[in-house]
């Protein structure tokens, strides 16, 4: 029941924030489109629910082939590969609202574990591969916990915590604190500078 209930709860807030967001998507996607050749979105295979793969999508905010460039998966603050109008989407998390598309589709939740690439899924270990028992999420509590500001390990620690303990009060709770995340533009990078995740 209370699952259904998130699920629905997905479902409206998913479709209500892209109709009423639609003319800001469509201005971000000509700016992209304006600054850097190649497509406005950035898709790019990610592992949900129980282990399924499915395309995730977000606003291209770095020039096209990035993966094969530089520091590979990794992204520094002042990385060359990052546009202009990709630095502001980054800086205010707007590159991320793309994936509302995925909740519509049933591949991510607004709250849950980040989606990781296959590779990275491939190393987990029995313990971690629990994060893949709920869908993963546009933010979490990893996310409002301190972000890439905090190891690896503890970002697992936390999603597995969120698994254990999840309810739609702890959901809320993530949301608003989201905001405040957000406004404050914190857990960007890593103390070295570094985020430890290439999302386009």
């Amino acid at each position: 029941m209370m699952q259904a209930l998130k699920r629905f709860s997905d479902l409206f807030t998913a479709a209500a924030a892209l109709i009423l967001l639609s003319p800001v998507l469509a201005l971000i996607a000509v700016a992209i489109r304006i600054e850097s050749p190649g497509p406005a979105l950035y898709v790019d295979e990610r592992v949900g629910l129980n282990g399924r793969n499915f395309r995730a999508y977000k606003f291209r905010s770095m020039t096209v082939g990035a993966r094969q460039r530089g520091l590979g998966l990794e992204v520094a603050r002042d990385d060359d590969r990052i546009t202009r109008t990709g630095r502001f989407l980054r800086t205010w998390s707007l590159d991320e609202l793309p994936q509302l598309i995925n909740v519509l589709l049933g591949d991510m939740s607004l709250v849950g574990p980040r989606p990781t690439v296959p590779s990275q899924v491939a190393r987990y270990t029995d313990a971690q591969r629990r994060r893949l028992a709920v869908r993963p999420g546009i933010t979490g509590l990893a996310q409002v916990s301190g972000r890439n500001a905090i190891p690896w390990s503890r970002r697992i620690e936390l999603d597995l915590h969120y698994v254990d303990h999840w309810s739609i009060r702890l959901d809320l709770r993530i949301l608003w604190r989201t905001l405040a995340v957000v406004i404050r533009r914190t857990g960007l990078y890593g103390p070295d500078g570094v985020a430890r995740d290439l999302d386009g």
